[in-house]
């Protein structure tokens, strides 16, 4: 009888788990995103910059916004005289998050500080997006969309618009949402909390993100639900809280200014074709149409809501900085969108989705040559120009701690050291000094201008300088 067969069975090393090609350097990923961020910091720095140094400025806000930071860094209320003697602007929009920016004002005192730190939070609201587009679809097409979401228009639009406390609220919502894709539901509701702080409106969208995480996790974890829905039901509270009680409060005359803007609209198929476009905007390039297959799109809904039904047409369109909210939300919604769709059953929809990335980059990449970034392959950008220098040497000649009353023009190389008032808007209080921007000529006779603003008091001409004027009050008048 043969001797029995011993079988010694081998044992089964397991195959490498395959990864997507360009994959294989998973250390290199982690420290991808915040190449990209840092790239588009440097980008946004120049150009938002670029407009600083060529006194491009396109509104008063950043003039606000430094008197507002200003305020904060020297432990004081938050008062915006450019919105009317001793206006605080909490009475205005309720943006605390704004004191974040004192403690680097104080070392930095000026409005270049606003516009680097907003330079700095966009540019990181690419980490998360591109890290979680990452992690769905493979290192390069979530490059390509971290690239793509960097250079869209809406985050451009932004950059290019001075300053604005919306720029807390693009990585919340970027960070909130990448949470939720990477199922940490609850990160995702802390993420998103304090965006009750960013702006009033904003609760609406702290409402929209936890109700997409209680339906995410429905089947799977009712105690997040219960956090989820009492997070929507606090962001819904905090927003009529702050319209109805906070800022009426801070408000001189005990009301929220903006109701009018939605009091006074018309139908809503005003501007219909403004809105179609911004639509088209804003799913076409970003996603090719697909992110409308993501719940998550449903966090853009307060944000178009408030602009559509609002009667003030400059809501409805691309310009400025109103987009730039939506911008995390587009993305992220197609990058969770992709992975469904790759797995479908149609083939044609299969190979649209495989190249939708790649695609999406490129249009980004194609807009950018008609879009504020364009700027970083023209020389002027990094120059001062002769005519710049030669008004910011009469600006300096008023003196610190002055009172000035400016239009927008002088605003900003003003606001850092003087007290400056909006022009016409001094309410009583007689300015040292008057600013004007008058290089198309409307003041025809600047000190007869003047003279409209404050009969009672006597301005003559302290200099002028490539179209910009300065006014100063007569010493005879010192004590009217």
């Amino acid at each position: 009888m043969p001797a029995p067969t011993v079988q010694v069975s081998q044992p089964r090393i397991p195959s490498p788990v395959a990864r997507p090609r360009g994959d294989r350097h998973p250390g290199h990923a982690r420290g991808e995103p915040w190449a990209v961020a840092a790239v588009l910091f440097a980008a946004y720095t120049v150009v938002s910059a670029g407009r600083y140094r060529h006194m491009a400025t396109l509104s008063w806000d950043l003039g606000i916004f430094e008197q507002v930071v200003r305020c904060y860094a020297r432990l004081r209320a938050p008062v915006a005289d450019l919105k009317g003697p001793g206006f605080d602007i909490l009475g205005d929009h309720f943006s605390p998050v704004t004191a974040l920016l004192a403690p680097v004002y104080r070392l930095f005192p000026s409005p270049v500080t606003l516009l680097v730190a907003q330079a700095a939070l966009f540019a990181l609201s690419a980490v998360p997006v591109t890290r979680a587009a990452s992690r769905l679809l493979g290192r390069r097409q979530g490059l390509a969309l971290g690239l793509a979401y960097g250079l869209s228009w809406g985050v451009q639009r932004a950059v290019d618009f001075d300053f604005h406390e919306i720029c807390f609220a693009v990585p919340l919502i970027a960070f909130s949402l990448e949470a939720l894709l990477a199922r940490r539901p609850r990160a995702a509701l802390g993420w998103a909390l304090p965006l009750v702080l960013v702006k009033e409106d904003l609760g609406l969208t702290l409402t929209a993100i936890a109700l997409v995480v209680a339906w995410r996790t429905r089947g799977s974890s009712p105690r997040t639900v219960r956090y989820a829905l009492g997070a929507a039901v606090f962001g819904v509270a905090a927003t009529v809280l702050v319209l109805t009680v906070v800022v009426p409060a801070f408000n001189t005359s005990g009301g929220y200014d903006y109701w009018d803007k939605v009091s006074g609209a018309g139908s809503p198929f005003d501007g219909a074709g403004s809105k179609l476009r911004t639509l088209a905007w804003l799913l076409i390039p970003t996603s090719g149409l697909l992110a409308l297959r993501s719940p998550l799109l449903l966090v853009a809904l307060p944000t178009l809501g408030w602009r559509f039904l609002s009667g003030d047409e400059h809501y409805w369109g691309t310009d400025w900085h109103y987009s730039a909210v939506l911008m995390p939300v587009v993305f992220l919604a197609l990058a969770d969108a992709l992975p469904a769709v790759r797995r479908g059953t149609r083939a044609w929809l299969r190979s649209y989705a495989a190249h939708l990335p790649a695609a999406v980059a490129a249009a980004a990449l194609a807009l950018t040559t008609s879009l504020p970034l364009a700027q970083l392959t023209e020389a002027e950008v990094y120059r001062t120009p002769a005519a710049v220098s030669d008004v910011e040497r009469l600006l300096a000649r008023i003196p610190d701690d002055a009172t000035v009353e400016a239009n927008i023009g002088p605003i900003s190389r003003l606001t850092s050291r003087c007290r400056v008032f909006w022009l016409g808007d001094t309410r009583g209080v007689l300015p040292e000094y008057i600013a004007l921007e008058n290089i198309d000529g409307r003041y025809r006779d600047p000190v007869g201008y003047a003279r409209t603003l404050h009969p009672l008091a006597e301005y003559a001409v302290a200099g002028e300088a490539d179209g910009y004027v300065v006014l100063e009050r007569r010493r005879a008048t010192a004590g009217v």
